[in-house]
């Protein structure tokens, strides 16, 4: 799944230790989002858009994958 947290949170001029503890989730969590390495649980989608003000649809998009 791709995502825009890294430009997000470059926007917002915040590190990735600030945005996992605003979420309150660790600061690996968040770069395994960032690369693509992990999908965040819906509840997490959901905190992210309320801080970034933005719907899910616009942090997150799906593709899918070659099989």
């Amino acid at each position: 799944m791709k995502n825009r947290l890294k430009v997000l949170r470059a926007e917002h001029d915040m590190t990735q230790q600030q945005l996992a503890d605003a979420l309150g989730v660790s600061r690996q969590t968040i770069n395994a989002i960032e690369k693509g390495k992990f999908d965040p649980s819906l509840p997490l989608a959901f905190k992210m858009s309320y801080l970034f003000n933005r719907s899910i649809e616009r942090i997150f998009e799906y593709e899918e994958s070659a099989s």
